[in-house]
């Protein structure tokens, strides 16, 4: 099969090439994928995880992506709650080869059914984005009704999502950005916008919750805002940076297929919209990842149309 991996950690996506690999097995609890979509983010290349195993052994060169959309060709042995012929999307092991590829081995319980009537390319678009959002607002913020929410990236894949789930909520969001993106993250339902070049940060007051995607100044700027007894949750690793009277919750998304469910749910209804920008083919992938142009939206990789 065809699948997109990676030899050298310090070339970054320049080291990526197309290459022949096996077709995988799948092992007890897995499911087989036929892959006609799927995601990848930059930040893959740092992850020890996509080095080596869960007991250090180096597996270069790994196959890249961890986010998915397809159909089930094979079940392991004990695989139960999928079958054969199903559509399906979620998000892959951290420690595995990944979704850049003709056929993935996933395990079962990472995966959720993807309705007939949502596209491939919009359900690999989901999974790190949709997740990541609900966790850390949810489950790691605990955003309640009624309360502000800072959410940088507002016109990313991320940070859209975010300004959905919060309004959905009940939150008054505030999102960040460029000034270009002013409109699209007002379009995605920010109540307010803040050009982080040209507008001052300090000036929107005290947050309730700070979502960030962003990390270093902006990180540090933003935790001296938030309110007594607030949040700032992160998604861009380990920091020191605490608010004076409120918590710090940095955290890595996690697989589950509830959560798949009730994201796509959400799209399938219309309470929710992806930010996919720029399709592209599985033998076009390494050119776009390697492409100088600043990315709008999720780059989504249509493997088999």
């Amino acid at each position: 099969m065809k699948a997109i991996v990676v030899n050298d950690q310090a070339a970054g996506t320049a080291g990526m090439t197309l290459v022949e690999r096996p077709k995988p097995q799948a092992a007890i609890n897995d499911v087989v994928v036929e892959v006609h979509a799927a995601g990848f983010v930059n930040t893959e290349l740092d992850w020890p995880s996509t080095w080596t195993d869960r007991t250090f052994r180096d597996r270069t060169p790994p196959i890249l992506g961890h986010e998915l959309a397809g159909v089930i060709t094979a079940l392991g042995y004990g695989t139960t709650g999928l079958s054969i012929g199903q559509r399906v999307f979620g998000l892959t092991d951290w420690y595995r080869d990944g979704t850049l590829a003709e056929y993935v081995a996933v395990e079962a319980r990472n995966l959720a059914p993807l309705p007939g009537s949502v596209d491939f390319t919009v359900g690999a678009s989901l999974p790190i984005s949709g997740l990541t959002a609900l966790q850390g607002l949810f489950q790691h913020g605990r955003l309640q009704a009624g309360q502000s929410v800072l959410a940088h990236g507002a016109a990313g894949a991320v940070g859209s999502i975010v300004t959905q789930l919060a309004r959905e909520a009940g939150a008054y969001v505030i999102g960040t950005g460029r000034a270009p993106d002013r409109q699209k993250a007002l379009d995605f339902g920010a109540n307010e916008f803040v050009d982080l070049e040209n507008d001052l940060l300090e000036d929107i007051g005290g947050v309730d919750l700070v979502f960030d995607v962003i990390g270093g100044d902006v990180q540090k700027r933003s935790a001296a805002l938030i309110r007594a007894g607030g949040t700032l949750v992160t998604a861009v690793g380990p920091t020191d940076i605490r608010p004076s009277d409120g918590l710090t919750v940095d955290f890595v998304v996690e697989a589950d297929r509830a959560q798949l469910s009730e994201i796509v749910e959400r799209v399938r209804d219309g309470r929710l919209r992806t930010n996919i920008g720029k399709v592209s083919s599985l033998d076009d992938a390494v050119a776009t990842f390697n492409s100088t142009e600043r990315r709008a939206g999720k780059t989504v990789i249509s493997v088999l149309p």
